[in-house]
């Protein structure tokens, strides 16, 4: 009997899942590979973008990390593809990211996607050498998902010609511009075709943004997906006032408490990724940090280190940390606030994704709290403060933010325990 229930469980899914993603016109070879993913329904950008995309028609997404984005791209340019794969012309479709890890989970999403067409994808990036790269680009692709310095290298080398292309993207636009990217990202647009389909996503849309999207796209449908609320709300956040000078001291303390079992912790620079790591490390707390200036190969290492446990703490910036896929993240700290709010959703996004909850926690120095003002208001809701720590901050701009007692202190209190007696933690 119970057999037997299993089975009628497992054909009312599958017929769940074919309804809802045959729904939107996708074909069948997509639908099994989707299937084989584990996938049981689309997301919200997911539903608004592909009939778009397959309509080929352009289409400018505001949409984050975490909102299933890449499928909402991939899916309706493997289709457009696959329909006439025979033809081999040259690179029919670019995706250009800025990081060189969101480069490799969106190749490895086409290639999870497109497993059952006979189309073919290259990641490229640099920091590592190039000749495994030109290598497969000389056997042929259809798909290439490219950073931009070393996609314009290859291009001035003779070894990409951009002349076929059918689909472009740039993913990210946001963090090209943070980057200093946009004017390599004009020299890649003057080298496409006239004629093509072009789909921008950024996650915020600054003036200079918005200014670019109109250089690339013609008469484009908007997407907009912004869960910045839902997401705040399902998380259990905190924030703790303390001294710049002593958020290292603040850092160690909370992870020597056994509810931290693996944790994303976020500097605003490279240098203090690093700094935050050493400090760690001469406290007998493992960790790794990864940002813009490791190599690919430093990198990879850190991550599968985390990933495989041997470290609970991963310290990046915003930059590096975009294109992670990390399971199971229990807590987020933000050693530095952002000074852009939406980053902040971002960045506690990585934390309780689906129907998980997360934890994250935030460090606020006095010249941080103007940025702790702008999160509160875009999230529409007060960070519950926890001040049973050793170092609190109780400057005087406290008062203007810090809030009263409440069910969420106290929550936080129990979840740390009872106030601790300072300890020296060794920073030199």
């Amino acid at each position: 009997m119970r057999d037997r229930d299993d089975l009628l469980d497992g054909l009312f899914l599958s017929y769940y899942f074919l309804m809802n993603f045959k729904q939107l016109g996708i074909i069948d070879p997509i639908l099994k590979a989707l299937q084989r993913e584990g996938y049981t329904a689309p997301t919200e950008v997911q539903k608004r973008a592909i009939p778009i995309l397959l309509r080929n028609r352009d289409m400018l997404a505001s949409a984050q990390t975490g909102t299933g984005k890449t499928a909402a791209f991939a899916i309706p340019i493997i289709q457009r593809l696959s329909k006439n794969s025979g033809s081999r012309a040259g690179i029919r479709a670019l995706i250009v990211t800025p990081t060189r890890e969101l480069a490799s989970q969106i190749g490895e999403s086409f290639r999870n996607y497109g497993r059952f067409t006979n189309l073919r994808h290259a990641v490229i990036f640099g920091g590592v050498k190039q000749g495994r790269q030109t290598s497969t680009l000389g056997r042929g692709v259809d798909i290439l998902i490219a950073t931009p310095g070393r996609l314009l290298d290859l291009i001035s080398q003779g070894h990409i010609s951009l002349n076929q292309i059918e689909c472009f993207v740039l993913d990210e636009a946001d963090q090209m511009l943070d980057m200093g990217f946009i004017h390599d990202v004009k020299k890649i647009i003057s080298k496409l075709p006239q004629v093509r389909q072009s789909i921008f996503f950024s996650a915020t849309m600054p003036p200079q943004i918005v200014n670019l999207s109109q250089q690339i796209l013609t008469d484009p449908e908007r997407v907009a997906v912004k869960p910045q609320q839902k997401t705040a709300e399902k998380i259990d956040q905190t924030i703790y006032f303390v001294d710049k000078k002593v958020k290292s001291q603040l850092l160690v303390h909370l992870l020597e408490t056994e509810s931290i079992k693996s944790v994303l912790v976020f500097s605003r620079t490279k240098y203090g990724a690093d700094k935050i790591v050493k400090v760690l490390n001469r406290n007998g707390i493992a960790a790794g940090a990864i940002h813009g200036n490791k190599s690919q190969g430093a990198r990879e290492r850190v991550l599968g280190q985390f990933k495989n446990g041997q470290t609970k703490v991963l310290v990046a910036t915003d930059i590096a940390s975009r294109g992670i896929d990390l399971d199971e993240l229990s807590h987020v700290i933000n050693y530095d606030l952002p000074n852009v709010p939406e980053t902040y959703v971002h960045r506690i996004g990585r934390t309780g994704r689906a129907d998980a909850s997360g934890i994250a926690l935030s460090f606020c120095a006095d010249e941080e709290r103007s940025y702790l003002k702008d999160i509160q208001k875009l999230i529409n809701q007060d960070i519950p403060v926890n001040a049973d720590h050793p170092y609190p901050d109780t400057g005087k701009s406290a008062t203007e933010i810090i809030q009263p007692p409440s069910a969420q202190n106290r929550a936080s209190r129990r979840r740390f325990g009872k106030p601790y007696r300072k300890k020296r933690v060794k920073t030199n």
